[in-house]
């Protein structure tokens, strides 16, 4: 773990592997995940169990991601429909001033590497997203989806 950024509020699973320069801050990573390189994971999100986080992730906070799931490099989560760095004043936003929106990913799910997630969704038990797509909606149990917005595109083979 050289080069991480762990803090004391981080409640960390048996056997979780983690890369270099990850940053873990007020987050919950369940037994057995790996985290990748250059993985940011924030407060008050949550990992499962057996989970393969791949590098340049970034997991915010509201993202609750169950057991099990994949999610290939560079994926990016958000938590806010309408994020401003200032308020209708002109002065920085602070926690008080916007919503956390939750995402929920669950079981078995595959996110494909440079995938945008956008917030407010959930991406069913076994669903597939394809590498690059923006998701702006939820995703049903065991489909494919793929695209700018993601679409549905088949059924997804079942797991092995």
């Amino acid at each position: 773990m050289d080069f991480c950024r762990i803090a004391d509020d981080v409640a960390l699973g048996p056997g979780v592997k983690i890369h270099a320069f990850v940053n873990l801050y007020g987050c919950r990573i369940g037994a057995g995940t790996m985290l990748g390189t250059f993985v940011e994971v924030q407060k008050n999100a949550e990992v499962g169990a057996r989970c393969k986080i791949s590098s340049h992730t970034f997991i915010c906070e509201g993202v609750r991601i169950e057991d099990e799931v994949f999610v290939g490099h560079g994926v990016m989560f958000t938590n806010t429909v309408l994020p401003r760095a200032t308020t209708g004043a002109g002065a920085l936003q602070s926690e008080a001033d916007w919503q956390c929106v939750k995402t929920l990913v669950q079981r078995r799910a595959s996110i494909g590497s440079g995938s945008v997630i956008m917030c407010g969704i959930t991406i069913g038990p076994g669903a597939v997203i394809g590498a690059g797509a923006v998701v702006t909606k939820d995703v049903p149990a065991g489909e494919v989806w793929v695209g700018n917005p993601a679409r549905f595109l088949k059924k997804a083979e079942a797991a092995p």
